[in-house]
């Protein structure tokens, strides 16, 4: 297994990222964590680990650097920025394709809040490499000149009771023309804090990505 500390050179950034590679893993699922968050969130941290177990690599990085991440804390001028978070990871995706031990992995994208925006954004910028993508609680509203673009089947997973979220998110997914899915989570608010609610959404990208990872993306029917 590997797992290690990595520093994800992309554009003019040094990004700082956990790279844990099971043996015999299926795929690589890179992480893009919401506004005001980091690769440290306790949320994304506990997919990672569920994925893992079910034989998946991951990628959780910091999308912004310090000084960055410094400014952000103040101005907020960053974590709205789709554009240049959707490069950075990018920039991963392409990083993870040079390393010898995760060159040949198909690779996946799970976004949170603004990050699953940038994810959206990313697969189209890498259609033959992002083969799943799978949004938490996302703002794919964020990318909306990208979702008819997204060749990558899409899962995108919402708490019922975030009516606000449920409601871009169903519209996102009429303007997808990939292989899409919404599933709701009863009862669950914006962050799953509920009991079981980060379970299911666990699960739920589990299944996706077993499904979907590899399939090297593809303009198959929706469901």
């Amino acid at each position: 297994m590997i797992s290690e500390t990595v520093v994800v050179p992309s554009g003019k950034a040094d990004l700082t990222g956990d790279l844990v590679i099971p043996a015999g893993a299926r795929g690589v699922v890179l992480f893009a964590h919401g506004s005001g968050s980091s690769r440290l969130s306790p949320r994304n941290r506990a997919v990672a680990d569920a994925l893992r177990r079910a034989g998946f690599g991951t990628l959780l990085m910091d999308l912004l650097t310090e000084d960055e991440e410094r400014r952000d804390s103040v101005t907020a001028e960053y974590r709205f920025d789709v554009p240049l978070l959707a490069q950075r990871l990018v920039g991963a995706v392409d990083w993870l394709e040079q390393r010898p031990d995760t060159a040949d992995l198909p690779a996946g994208l799970f976004g949170a809040s603004t990050g699953a925006a940038a994810a959206l954004v990313a697969a189209t910028e890498r259609p033959r490499r992002v083969s799943a993508v799978v949004s938490r609680g996302g703002r794919p509203d964020l990318a909306e000149a990208a979702l008819p673009l997204v060749a990558a089947p899409v899962l995108l997973v919402v708490g019922g009771d975030d009516e606000p979220v449920l409601g871009l998110n169903r519209r996102a997914a009429e303007a997808l023309s990939a292989t899409h899915a919404v599933h709701v989570v009863p009862g669950a608010t914006h962050l799953f804090p509920e009991p079981g609610a980060l379970e299911e959404v666990a699960e739920a990208a589990a299944g996706w990505f077993r499904d979907h990872l590899g399939d090297g993306g593809g303009d198959g029917p929706s469901r």
